[in-house]
């Protein structure tokens, strides 16, 4: 592959997740990392001992305005992403944006439009549907091996990192929106959500919440930062047959269970109804492990390259910034069951107040040490 093919990438954002990024796509032969972009000048010393060839920066505008690059990723917290995405795609460049797409779905919906009048991509980084398990899972649903979907049952949590600058439904369960929605082939119409404000008095630290699909099809997400175990799971009860994934799990990520309810015209007794319950075989699936990010950057490569969309677009964001937006208003509501707005371009949006926390998530001193210079580059990494 020559070099004026390769795909020429900068990242903004060297926290936990730019590095990573800028690995990944330093490890396809179709794309290089020119530079990145970060206030914390710790960080960028790190990426720079670790990728001497990367440019680092303090402002994130020299990556903008450099005509070598052709694509950013933002890896910044949530609140930013909406300015920064708006401004990468004003300046020419492909852009992949880390999950959620934006803190309100307007905005979701003015960064679809950005991009479409710019015809330049944009790819939101709902990285578990690039997951093997997922993907599998998808393909069996798809071909009707555990028949009618019932319902979804999504669990993700952990003893932290917790976040300040959004809550466990935006940080967390963004990933099961996304997932479902995938699996299903579909959007919710309609989300009731409870939540619990633990460690911090305006952010929640764990979270509850009922997706109701078209077809009738529930999810239902649970979220905390405050668990002993680490736990990414999800059970999908079909009419035929049933399936667990357990992401945590090295060996048997995906469970195929042929296990379900047998109906015949009547019976006589409850013993009788007891030997409906059918428990056969338990299979396996063979499920190469590959690295998730990985993939998520060969598709977005793919796609900016060959022009063949290979991810989650704007829309797909949209529609998880819409949940998230009225699982907020439902959380507002003591869980009341809060309709997704089905169409934002003549219904005006509901609003989401920002965080009770600067705009960049900073706290303490840092904060104040910082303050000046993120008024006038505002780029913190997540």
């Amino acid at each position: 592959m020559s070099e004026e093919r390769k795909l020429r990438v900068g990242v903004i954002g060297c926290g936990h997740w730019g590095p990573n990024h800028i690995r990944v796509f330093e490890e396809l032969d179709r794309s290089m990392v020119l530079a990145c972009a970060d206030l914390n000048r710790q960080r960028l010393a790190r990426v720079q001992d670790r990728f001497p060839h990367v440019r680092t920066t303090t402002r994130y505008r020299e990556l903008l305005d450099d005509p070598a690059i052709d694509a950013i990723v933002v890896a910044t917290p949530t609140a930013t992403h909406f300015e920064l995405t708006a401004d990468c795609l004003r300046a020419g460049k492909h852009v992949l944006v880390e999950k959620p797409l934006c803190l309100v779905s307007h905005e979701a919906l003015q960064l679809s439009d950005l991009a479409h009048a710019q015809r330049r991509v944009l790819m939101v980084g709902h990285v578990f549907l690039f997951n093997g398990g997922i993907i599998k899972l998808r393909e069996l649903i798809a071909a009707g091996e555990l028949g009618q979907v019932r319902y979804l049952d999504a669990v993700r949590t952990n003893l932290g990192p917790v976040r300040g600058d959004v809550n466990a439904l935006y940080d967390l369960a963004t990933h099961d929106i996304s997932i479902c929605n995938y699996l299903l082939a579909s959007a919710p119409v309609a989300v009731s959500a409870l939540g619990r404000c633990i460690s911090q008095e305006t952010i929640e630290d764990v979270a509850f919440a009922t997706l109701q699909y078209p077809d009738g099809t529930l999810a239902h997400l649970h979220a905390s930062w405050l668990n002993p175990r680490k736990m990414r799971t999800l059970t999908a009860v079909g009419s035929s047959k049933m399936a667990h994934w357990d992401d945590v799990d090295p060996q048997d990520t995906l469970r195929l269970y042929d296990k379900g309810l047998d109906e015949p015209p009547y019976y006589n007794s409850f013993g009788e109804f007891q030997y409906l319950i059918r428990s056969a075989d338990v299979h396996v699936p063979a499920i190469k492990r590959t690295e998730p990010l990985l993939r998520q950057a060969e598709a977005f490569t793919s796609w900016v390259l060959d022009g063949h969309r290979r991810g989650p677009d704007a829309t797909d964001g949209w529609r998880v910034v819409a949940t998230l937006e009225a699982a907020m208003e439902s959380m507002r509501n003591n869980g009341a069951m809060v309709d997704v707005d089905p169409n934002p371009r003549i219904t005006p949006t509901r609003t989401m107040p920002r965080a009770a926390v600067p705009l960049l998530g900073l706290t303490g001193a840092h904060a104040d040490r910082e303050e000046q210079d993120t008024k006038a580059d505002p780029v913190i990494a997540r």
